[in-house]
């Protein structure tokens, strides 16, 4: 064990023996204003049951506003919209070393159905969410309908691509990532962070809870249940396992890690079971949809390998000549880690179903960035792990899993692309096809930019990085479709959307047709 992990341990340990120390418990609370100023979430759907989310929070950009006890807050879910036939109910505890974030999971439902859910805390009652659980485990269902989002920074623009999400039907939403910005960067934003830098669980609970009042995203995860990841901007730009961006001491580091992780967990439609505390937070998993679909989540940010070539005294991620950085064909470098690495390998092993989703946080195929001087990467990305790349698509052709899919988000473009195993080599086989989101609001690359990535990578055949939006996945046993839905103006909170373009892949058939 490093010493700056033992030094963290010590720390949290003191925070734990704390946490465990009696409280006092309100049973009837009393508010003066509506506690549910957050909204409403559900997440991690399974045929039978789901988690339910919300968090106490009368003052929520001052530390929450709750006093120092733990409240009982009630919960129940039906399958009407009227609450006239109550499946699943209870009470639980919500604690002021969670910040009163509940999380609950609601059993005793039904495969592939619509439910609606809320929550009580002495006389008031939450918005009503609706949610839906996932298919049966032997379940070939007709049509499923998934959407795509990532890097919603606060101040770049409004949360209008979600207002159109909701127009449209969605059975389940995944973030891959930058759901909260810690930094302020660019000019002319329409709004502001209000706030210094996030370095402590206070800031980052604060930091949550003023993305989370706006309306368009509470609306967003009250429609129907997420699947979340993270990247790097829920913590720290480029950190990469225990060394940030400015390389702190990485015990301090870990601390703010800590913090961050604790923030997440307690603002989003997490199982309770996936943090015990600490640093570290399980957000890995595979997510079967019957027959039909399996998605498994990754995490590329807790478990990778420091950054190669990164500028004079700073971590993370550099432009480089792929010449000038022989450090990134270092054997044995990973940007998952091993244990994720043979996670992942079994998961895709085990698999049945028809189309298999592998939901990462950014682009996978190679993009080099020619420049006059020669070709230029990025090494934040995988393409600063090519080795670990090609592993995970050699894991992706040895497994023969049936229709790999890859998405991601994080480069701030809609991009679709081949993938294959030598980028360099025309004649190599396409084995998986590509999705990556643009953001929701995170200024973009220019079109000059998009350009000529596209013209310097044969195997891109799409990218847009000027539009802000998501994206729409609708799978069929037969065909994945997806549609890239860009806002007309983020600057707009009530802004329309249109469909900027749309691929298909076929089943059996590796790589996206334009149409």
């Amino acid at each position: 064990m490093t010493t700056h992990r033992r030094d963290f341990l010590r720390y949290s340990a003191a925070l734990s023996i704390a946490a465990l120390l009696p409280q006092r418990v309100i049973a009837q609370p009393r508010f003066e204003t509506n506690p549910f100023t957050l909204g409403v979430a559900s997440g991690l759907p399974q045929p039978e049951q789901i988690v339910l989310w919300t968090r106490l929070a009368p003052d929520p950009l001052n530390g929450g506003g709750m006093p120092n006890a733990a409240v009982n807050v009630g919960w129940e879910i039906a399958s009407d919209e009227q609450f006239r036939n109550i499946v699943d109910r209870g009470e639980v505890l919500a604690t002021p070393q969670s910040a009163h974030a509940v999380h609950v999971t609601a059993r005793r439902l039904l495969p592939f159905r619509w439910y609606w859910y809320r929550f009580m805390a002495g006389d008031a009652i939450s918005t009503i969410g609706r949610t839906r659980t996932a298919p049966a485990a032997n379940d070939m269902v007709s049509t499923l309908q998934l959407a795509l989002a990532s890097c919603q920074h606060y101040e770049h623009g409004y949360f209008s691509a979600y207002r159109d999400m909701l127009q449209h039907p969605i059975d389940c939403f995944i973030h891959v990532g930058d759901y909260i910005y810690e930094s302020s960067w660019g000019r002319n934003g329409v709004r502001s962070h209000h706030s210094k830098e996030p370095y402590t669980l206070n800031d980052y609970r604060n930091r949550y809870a003023q993305y989370r009042l706006d309306p368009q995203l509470q609306a967003a995860h009250a429609a129907c249940p997420w699947l979340v990841i993270w990247d790097d901007h829920e913590v720290d730009n480029d950190y990469a396992n225990d060394r940030s961006q400015d390389l702190d001491p990485p015990a301090a580091f870990l601390r703010r890690r800590a913090a961050a992780y604790q923030a997440y967990y307690e603002h989003m439609p997490l199982a309770p079971q996936q943090y015990q505390g600490g640093p570290n937070l399980k957000i890995y998993g595979a997510h079967q949809f019957g027959q039909l679909a399996q998605i498994q989540l990754l995490d590329m940010r807790q478990y990778r390998d420091y950054h190669v070539c990164s500028r004079p005294g700073r971590g993370g991620g550099n432009q480089v000549d792929i010449n000038d950085c022989p450090e990134r064909l270092q054997p044995g470098r990973s940007l998952l880690g091993a244990t994720q690495e043979q996670w992942l390998t079994q998961s895709l092993s085990q698999s049945s179903a028809r189309w298999n989703v592998i939901a990462q946080t950014t682009l996978v195929a190679q993009s080099n960035r020619a420049t006059t001087q020669g070709r230029a990467i990025y090494t934040d990305g995988w393409d600063g792990y090519p080795l670990a790349r090609e592993k995970l698509l050699n894991t992706i052709t040895q497994t023969q899993i049936r229709n790999p899919i890859v998405i991601g988000g994080d480069v701030h473009m809609a991009v679709a692309s081949d993938l294959k195993i030598d980028f360099e080599n025309p004649r190599s086989a396409v084995i998986a096809s590509e999705f990556v989101t643009s953001s929701i609001t995170a200024y973009g690359p220019s079109q000059r930019r998009t350009e000529a990535l596209v013209a310097n990578n044969p195997h891109i055949h799409f990218a847009n990085g000027t539009q802000r939006g998501y994206t729409q996945f609708t799978i069929t046993p037969k065909q994945w479709e997806t549609r890239y839905r860009a806002v007309t103006n983020p600057r707009d909170p009530q802004s329309e959307a249109y469909e900027l373009a749309r691929y298909t892949v076929v089943d059996g058939r590796a790589g996206p047709q334009r149409g």
